[in-house]
């Protein structure tokens, strides 16, 4: 059986990954960065009240990453918020393989050029390389259909990189196609 690279792993094979060998004079080509997994998240503090949102969440997650997600849980209570530890408050899934090539693939050529008014999003990483972008519609992936949803919700999604520094990290999402903001 013959499997199909998805484009975006042969990009960072064949273009990424000499361009950041030469850039960084890398020794090795196993110290150059790559993208570990991506995890998409949907935080519902509002299913504190309504355990019922939960299902649409996981429904829309289910259909967008290709994979069943999993049900996150408050890890401590918080009074203020009426949050009960245990208490079902989102939903995640972890893509890694063939499925976050190709997640990866619809975020920076499909879904984040059909954002109204996009200009690039913000570069900043977390100090490990790592990047999160934030968005603020499920609308925005062309598998989602307008009428079939419940709520308008928003996600994060975390890309984790094995870049050591920003700057590392930066460079892969860059050269991989991220859409960043000109400054």
């Amino acid at each position: 059986m013959t499997t199909v690279t998805p484009v975006m792993q042969a990009r960072y094979r064949d273009q990424v990954v000499p361009a950041l060998m030469q850039e960084f004079k890398y020794g090795n080509i196993m110290e150059v960065p790559r993208i570990q997994k991506v995890v998409v998240n949907i935080g519902l503090g509002e299913a504190n009240e309504n355990q019922k949102l939960l299902d649409g969440a996981v429904e829309d997650l289910r259909i967008i990453t290709g994979q069943q997600p999993v049900i996150t849980k408050a890890k401590k209570s918080i009074a203020t918020f009426k949050l009960r530890e245990g208490r079902a408050i989102g939903v995640k899934v972890t893509l890694r393989g063939e499925k976050m090539w190709s997640m990866m693939d619809r975020l920076i050529n499909i879904a984040l050029p059909r954002v109204r008014d996009f200009r690039g999003i913000p570069d900043r990483l977390d100090g490990r390389g790592n990047f999160t972008i934030g968005l603020r519609e499920q609308l925005m992936f062309a598998e989602i259909q307008y009428d079939k949803i419940d709520k308008v919700r928003g996600m994060e999604i975390t890309i984790v990189t094995t870049a050591k520094t920003d700057e590392e990290g930066r460079r892969l999402l860059a050269l991989m196609g991220m859409p960043f903001q000109k400054n």
